[in-house]
């Protein structure tokens, strides 16, 4: 099993000045956190695209170039690359370039996102929120398996057996999809047999399980085996040394995170009764001492077969020297741990593949019809 971490960038207000961060510093930030964690031996560092002025990267590309030269071993990759307002062969450029630099750690995890922002600043008609994707997907997969790409859509002018350079260093580039928890977008991973990360953000990880059979499902029936089938799960990530002091340390930070911002805005405000609800054993919320941290990825490891976990890592204005608190317990108390009971063996880890990571997962799970969205990729 694979265990990285995940910033999706956000500004908060500095209470000292009542502005919004500095967005320069807050990427050298980030930047810092995944130089920490590949010194630390993490697998895999994923930074998130938004295009409203409460984040800091519209195009993790960049950031990512900057952590590939300064890292040795942690993969790299989006979380996630807006395909639907992206030109799919830009996209491919970036990451393909950045496959060069970092010497063949990079991956890509596009998703549709549920911010209207990018919709808006690309002049994309949310109307047609599904099938841009789906055509887009489509064209990037061409890209990634292709040298030479013919290739003709609505939404973008055709390609005439053309080459995209630059190729990766890899074969091709890794692929997953990004969900939120629609049984749509599952079902589209499965049909395509490419890894599918899910995003959680509240609720019981129990409720998921149907989600994920349906994607086995419609992967098998599709023709698909268990191998190429990865799952990855994100949620929100804290770990401390007690339990008791990780909650209350977390908290304040996890509230202004969702909470929101304007009158009506997006978001939710999180009492004392749901915090500790979601942080509760079978909870969306990844926190606790070492020990409980443990308990739960390999309960979400058995339960669901998960494959990579990434915790995001720092929101709500978390201050530095608390990232990187957690950032060594999850790497020297957890891992290890982790790591011992799925039986991933290190040789493996760097080859961003289902198949090299499937050793240890739980067996597969049975097909049922249930589906509750947990998340905002789409």
């Amino acid at each position: 099993m694979e265990l990285g971490i995940l910033s999706l960038s956000d500004l908060q207000t500095d209470p000292s000045t009542g502005k919004l961060r500095d967005p320069g510093a807050r990427t050298r930030e980030i930047v810092s956190y995944a130089i920490a964690a590949d010194q630390a031996g993490l697998d895999v560092f994923a930074l998130g695209e938004h295009h409203s002025p409460d984040f800091a990267v519209a195009n993790p590309a960049i950031p990512l170039a900057a952590i590939a030269q300064a890292t040795s071993n942690i993969r790299l990759t989006s979380a996630v690359s807006v395909l639907s307002t992206l030109d799919p062969v830009r996209l491919h450029q970036d990451f393909a370039s950045l496959d060069l630099i970092s010497d063949g750690r990079a991956e890509i995890i596009a998703g549709r996102s549920a911010f209207l922002e990018a919709f808006t600043l690309f002049g994309i008609d949310p109307a047609d929120y599904d099938d841009v994707f789906a055509e887009k997907l489509d064209l990037l997969l061409a890209i990634r398996d292709n040298e030479h790409v013919t290739w003709t859509g609505r939404h973008r002018p055709a390609l005439d057996h053309l080459p995209v350079p630059p190729r990766p260093q890899q074969n091709r580039l890794p692929l997953w999809l990004g969900v939120g928890g629609t049984p749509s977008s599952a079902e589209r991973a499965g049909r395509l047999g490419l890894p599918m990360v899910l995003g959680l953000i509240g609720g019981d990880i129990r409720s998921v399980r149907p989600l994920i059979e349906h994607y086995r499902a419609v992967g098998q029936a599709a023709g698909h085996g268990p191998d190429t089938l990865g799952l990855g799960l994100t949620s929100h990530f804290y770990v401390g040394k007690t339990s008791q002091a990780a909650r209350q340390d977390l908290y304040p930070h996890y509230r202004e995170y969702l909470r929101p911002k304007t009158p009506g805005g997006r978001g939710w405000l999180v009492g004392p009764d749901q915090f500790q609800a979601v942080s509760s054993s079978f909870g969306a919320l990844m926190t606790g001492s070492p020990q409980e941290v443990i308990d739960k990825i390999l309960t979400e490891h058995e339960l669901l077969g998960v494959d990579r976990f990434m915790g995001q890592i720092d929101f709500g204005g978390m201050p530095h020297s608390m990232v990187n608190n957690s950032i060594e317990l999850l790497a020297t108390e957890v891992v290890p741990t982790i790591r011992k009971e799925t039986s991933f063996p290190p040789s493996a880890r760097k080859q961003g593949t289902p198949s090299a990571r499937k050793q240890g997962t739980a067996e597969r799970l049975t097909v049922s019809s249930h589906e509750r969205p947990l998340g905002p990729s789409g």
